[in-house]
């Protein structure tokens, strides 16, 4: 039985020098939508694409080994990959969500919920009681994201997985904001793990994608079967683009990380930040928790700036360093402002209760020098106007 290697080293080699043809170090691209007989009922290992290639499987064998799964469905997006998961669902069970979760998922959930294809619950999963309370109904899921998008909220995922069996519901974690490298669910007691390939598996921003691994074979195999009759499967381009991406995820992670410390570090002592939502700064919330059941703190991060949406607006026209963009988990650093970008459409109640002001930003921070990264947001914070006596006045 061979040795298991470190999550670095399957990230890194899982699949290299593996081509039984030609011997190719990198595994080859199967641009090929369907795969010859060798004779009359006698089909390859490979018969159509939409049901399986060479080069996808390459990349959901790594990405299940890197969670330690029993196996994984690459998807053509993560939105993609979480309705694969809800699809296993019916009209009478219950999903408990996150209330403060992305808002596509958010939307996907309320759409399929008043189509009566599941119910809803929103809750505040850091909340005992009302976590309990939810709990008391029954659900057959409860879906997980920590951190959370985008308040960078931490939630006990052992715990959660703990109660949730304990009621006979199955759990399902987005691990998107973390990946592998810092955080593995499934080991926490997760039935699932939920990744947009697009972010930091990927980590270029150049394709879309998803995945869901499974820890048990069965469930693995559920998935497969009903993602090749809906056709969900990801493109074996974007497969291949994903795993290019995925040799660099813990090096790139272990800088971005870096970056995104001394940041929070910098907004956190800046007098025109109201409040960091970053778990690796002490006064965070979910530091204790983070530091216990990841393995670094990530490099996303939101701030609140000090004032309403003109501040808002004079701050992200004056960015030269980062860019103002959705999406995240790229080499390049970007900021969203997420009442109006990526939870828009959740709509102004649903983002009152998860507490998502219009005075939110949020950086996903790249690979560039801290230096520079500093220096950008220290003159884009001047464009928003200078202290006088108290941090609520300015002048401009």
């Amino acid at each position: 039985m061979p040795k298991p290697r470190h999550p670095q080293t399957v990230a890194a080699s899982n699949g290299i020098a593996a081509d039984p043809t030609f011997g190719a170090v990198v595994p080859p691209i199967y641009l090929t939508s369907t795969f010859a007989f060798s004779g009359f009922e006698r089909p390859g290992s490979y018969e159509y694409t939409r049901t399986a290639n060479p080069g996808r499987d390459v990349l959901a064998d790594t990405l299940a080994k890197l969670e330690g799964g029993a196996g994984a469905v690459v998807t053509t997006s993560g939105m993609a990959a979480i309705d694969l998961v809800l699809s296993q669902l019916g009209r009478d069970d219950l999903i408990i969500a996150p209330h403060d979760c992305y808002g596509g998922t958010y939307r996907l959930l309320a759409a399929r919920r008043d189509r009566r294809q599941f119910d809803v619950a929103y809750v505040d999963q850091g909340d005992d009681v009302a976590l309990s309370k939810a709990l008391t109904r029954s659900p057959s899921l409860i879906l997980i994201e920590t951190p959370s998008n985008p308040l960078i909220r931490v939630v006990d995922v052992r715990a959660i997985a703990a109660q949730a069996k304990s009621v006979g519901a199955r759990v399902v974690v987005d691990n998107t904001f973390l990946s592998p490298a810092l955080q593995r669910p499934i080991a926490l007691g997760a039935d699932f793990v939920i990744h947009s390939t697009t972010k930091y598996l990927n980590g270029h921003s150049d394709v879309v994608g998803g995945v869901v691994i499974a820890a048990d074979k069965a469930d693995a195999e559920a998935l497969a079967d009903w993602a090749n009759l809906t056709g969900v499967t990801g493109s074996p381009f974007d497969a291949y683009l994903t795993l290019r991406g995925l040799r660099t995820l813990f090096p790139r992670i272990d800088h971005q990380q870096k970056n995104a410390a001394a940041v929070a570090a910098f907004l956190d002592q800046h007098p025109l930040v109201r409040v960091v939502h970053y778990p690796g700064l002490a006064s965070h919330p979910g530091h204790a928790l983070a530091k216990k059941q990841q393995a670094g703190f990530g490099a996303m991060l939101s701030f609140e700036l000090v004032g309403g949406v003109e501040h808002v607006r004079r701050f992200v026209e004056a960015v030269e360093v980062f860019t103002l963009a959705e999406s995240l988990g790229g080499v390049e650093s970007l900021v969203a402002h997420p009442a109006t970008m990526t939870h828009s459409g959740m709509g102004e109640e649903a983002r009152r209760a998860a507490g998502i002001n219009d005075s939110l930003l949020r950086l996903s921070i790249g690979l560039e020098a801290e230096a520079d990264l500093i220096a950008d947001l220290d003159r884009s914070l001047l464009a928003v106007g200078r202290r006088a006596e108290r941090p609520e006045r300015f002048i401009d």
